[in-house]
């Protein structure tokens, strides 16, 4: 029968890095190792941890309600930011989801903050990023609102019906203008045309660290083919496949560019 000791390394905490064996329960970190007939464990907290990070994701479609049932949208399925969510948690980073309606299940182990709208999204991502290190921009928040919200459903007429829209919010412009020295963000571009320079233009506009380009057979597929661009306009990674390895590649890719271990 085993017996159970505190173990440290005479600071009066453990360190993570002389134990074998390391899990995380609760947001906190256990350490265990044995040697002479006894088990050892430190408690650390996730901070001290060297790569770890708190990530926020969004992730999703926007809706945009041109009447009461009716809306804007995209064919966005949230699969992605369902991977990168995973990858982070698995190389133990600590996730935040920000995600529009989707029916794709995030890992148990991330807080998920469900909006609707462009706006919505906007909100809550302001309101989480200044506790996060760095923001994961996969969402398709949608473009365009309509001008004008019709209180009740619009009414066929047999008549040509004309909308007026105007753009919606930028969440990636917003959180690349706020962000601290400390911070980072890496965005996604879907194009159709002029791909890699589009990308490298919106990754210099809303001052992406990096920025993962992909096309629109991305949208509620089980596969992805990204380039990851960093901010002096190199392709620094290529990954095909399913988007459980691609997002892995991804995250490898953040893990080595912006979060080193101090």
């Amino acid at each position: 029968m085993f017996q159970l000791a505190i173990w440290d390394s005479g600071s009066g905490r453990g360190n993570e890095s002389e134990l074998p064996f390391t899990v995380e329960v609760g947001g906190r970190g256990y350490g265990i190792g044995w040697t002479g007939g006894l088990i050892h464990y430190a408690l650390f907290q996730p901070s001290e941890r060297n790569s770890m990070a708190r990530i926020l994701i969004t992730s999703g479609p926007t809706r945009q309600y041109l009447d009461p049932v009716r809306y804007l949208s995209n064919a966005s399925s949230g699969k992605m930011g369902a991977a990168l969510a995973a990858a982070a948690i698995q190389m133990g980073h600590e996730v935040i989801i920000v995600s529009g309606p989707v029916s794709v299940k995030y890992p148990a182990a991330a807080e998920v903050v469900d909006v609707v709208s462009t706006a919505d999204m906007l909100a809550a991502a302001v309101e989480h990023f200044p506790d996060c290190d760095g923001v994961i921009a996969v969402a398709a928040p949608c473009d365009f609102q309509p001008v004008k919200l019709e209180t009740q459903k619009i009414k066929k007429t047999g008549e040509t019906i004309s909308l007026e829209l105007t753009e919606t919010e930028d969440v990636l412009l917003a959180l690349g203008q706020m962000k601290t020295e400390d911070q980072w963000s890496v965005g996604f571009a879907l194009e159709t045309e002029d791909a890699q320079a589009r990308a490298r233009a919106k990754l210099k506009q809303k001052r992406c660290n990096l920025i993962a380009l992909n096309g629109a057979s991305a949208i509620n597929s089980d596969t992805n083919s990204v380039r990851i661009i960093d901010d002096e306009g190199a392709v620094v990674m290529r990954a095909e496949g399913n988007k459980t390895d691609v997002a892995v590649k991804i995250m490898d890719a953040i893990n080595a560019a912006l979060l080193k271990a101090s």
